[in-house]
């Protein structure tokens, strides 16, 4: 197989996008501003999260004398404690209730809800993870401290424990993984119990007969997938046109559609006003198309607002090591994930590109390279997207849109999950896969897919992209028979030529 010219895009180039002062090489040439005559700690990481465990464990893995300070008093952050897993145990056992209660009403006699029982699953599922890291952390002799972080200067932090005790550890670097939060939305007060973020959203403890979304990207589809298919009436308001920000303009049509058929109501166009209390003790919540016109109002048991999350850096003591923060909140890096000050590096959500749980693992990984001594490496380009709903959403590299918008010529391969027999089987052959490759060389330049286990099967997709593959590489692999797999296979097979079952 001939090996294509790499197309990758550099941390470099995303962060010069940003700021323009890291197109030139400036931190490489700074003064390093701490001497190593007394130091205890090779590494400290501020922050437990995917990102500052995980690099965390392989800087001690590499050798490293290293410390992570944790807040939450439970690693793992948002994505372990209040995200990613807490948000996925109530996805797969609300579809799980619905299927069964719809799906298998001819073969089950009755089902009913407990949701209690429900959300103790998802908290046993928690707890279990978050003591697997800290069993891990002692494994890899990684020192713990659960309190919060500050500098005091680029070598010394201070750590405040959760039990009021101060001390300051001394470091060589310092990692700064302190990741985001839910944002806020002006003049809508979140008490986390009527107005929520996602964190308020796995914790209701009654399902709301009626629920608004603000947002209809991956958090605000996924939380309103949970609560409408236990029984809530979910209306999704979202300013833009489309639903699944970043997703592929065919894939989030197919993706509207299902969405609505599942009983999603959707105000696309839409800007929200503002909240307000009613009589009979439900939210109100003021809208109106995007570009102006006639208010209405629409009325809610709970209103979930998921616009987005922001960079964290509170308490941080940023100010006291010259660090400054770009309009975004982000901490500015260059390539090799160094700050203005060359011995603390930033990693994650609270610097630039998407906020993935599994980019910030990716980072934290080629930073403590970096800092080793190494090389580290992250290929942006092939970083996958996955909404966990049902059918998934899933995709990596570019969409047909951004393929239209830099001029080169492309070919598109879709194949359908109904012309799939693992799928058919199944009774489960909602979506498709689509494939977009250049017209000239083959070479794969984005996979979107929409059905069964999408989340897994992007997989396949990200190592193909990885190694430059051409569609006609991945269509001429051998996939098992019968799976659901062979779709994507298919895709592949109508790219460069044509699919055999459709």
């Amino acid at each position: 197989m001939l090996r294509l010219a790499s197309t990758r895009t550099p941390l470099a180039q995303i962060a010069a996008r940003h700021v323009p002062a890291l197109r030139a090489p400036a931190f490489t040439s700074m003064p390093r501003l701490y001497s190593t005559a007394n130091e205890e700690l090779d590494l400290v990481v501020i922050g437990g999260g995917p990102g500052g465990y995980v690099a965390a464990i392989k800087a001690a893995q590499l050798g490293l004398k290293t410390a992570c300070i944790e807040k939450r008093g439970a690693l793992g952050g948002t994505c372990l404690n209040v995200g990613c897993i807490p948000s996925k145990a109530m996805l797969n056992n609300s579809h799980i209730y619905h299927q069964t209660q719809h799906d298998l009403k001819n073969r089950v006699d009755s089902v009913s809800l407990n949701l209690p029982v429900m959300l103790k699953a998802k908290t046993t599922a928690v707890t279990g993870l978050t003591k697997g890291i800290e069993t891990l952390f002692k494994k890899n002799k990684v020192a713990y401290h659960k309190g919060t972080g500050k500098f005091l200067s680029a070598n010394q932090i201070e750590v405040t424990g959760l039990d009021g005790t101060v001390s300051t550890l001394n470091a060589k670097n310092v990692l700064i993984a302190t990741g985001s939060v839910p944002s806020g939305f002006p003049g809508i007060d979140i008490d986390e119990k009527q107005i929520v973020t996602s964190t308020g959203a796995l914790d209701l403890q009654e399902v709301p007969k009626k629920m608004v979304v603000i947002g209809a990207g991956v958090i605000g589809l996924e939380l309103g997938s949970v609560w409408s298919r236990l029984g809530a009436e979910v209306t999704v308001v979202e300013y833009l046109g489309a639903v699944g920000a970043g997703m592929d303009s065919d894939m989030a049509k197919a993706f509207h559609r299902t969405l609505t058929k599942q009983g999603f109501k959707f105000k696309l166009s839409t800007k929200v006003i503002g909240t307000e209390k009613l009589a009979d003790g439900r939210v109100g919540v003021k809208v109106e198309a995007a570009k102006g016109g006639n208010q209405e109002t629409l009325e809610a048991d709970v209103v979930l607002v998921s616009i987005g999350r922001k960079p964290y850096t509170e308490g941080l003591g940023l100010e006291n090591i010259g660090i400054q923060v770009d309009e975004r909140g982000r901490i500015p890096i260059d390539s090799e994930f160094r700050t203005s000050v060359p011995n603390v590096r930033c990693i994650g959500d609270v610097t630039y590109g998407a906020m993935l749980a599994h980019k910030a693992e990716e980072e934290g990984i080629a930073a403590v390279e970096y800092i080793n001594g190494g090389h580290g490496h992250v290929n942006y380009d092939v970083i996958p997207s996955v909404i966990y709903t049902h059918p998934e959403v899933a995709w990596c590299g570019k969409s047909e849109d951004d393929v239209k918008k830099s001029g080169v010529a492309y070919r598109v391969g879709t194949f359908p999950f109904a012309a799939n027999s693992r799928a058919r089987t199944n009774a489960d052959s909602e979506g498709m896969v689509k494939i977009i490759s250049d017209k000239e060389t083959d070479r794969v330049l984005g996979i979107h897919i929409m059905g069964p286990n999408a989340g897994e099967m992007i997989a396949e997709g990200v190592l193909a992209m990885e190694y430059g593959a051409s569609s006609e590489d991945i269509a001429r692999t051998c996939h098992a028979h019968p799976t659901l797999s062979e779709a994507f296979k298919e895709a592949a097979m109508a790219t460069y030529d044509k699919p055999i079952h459709f």
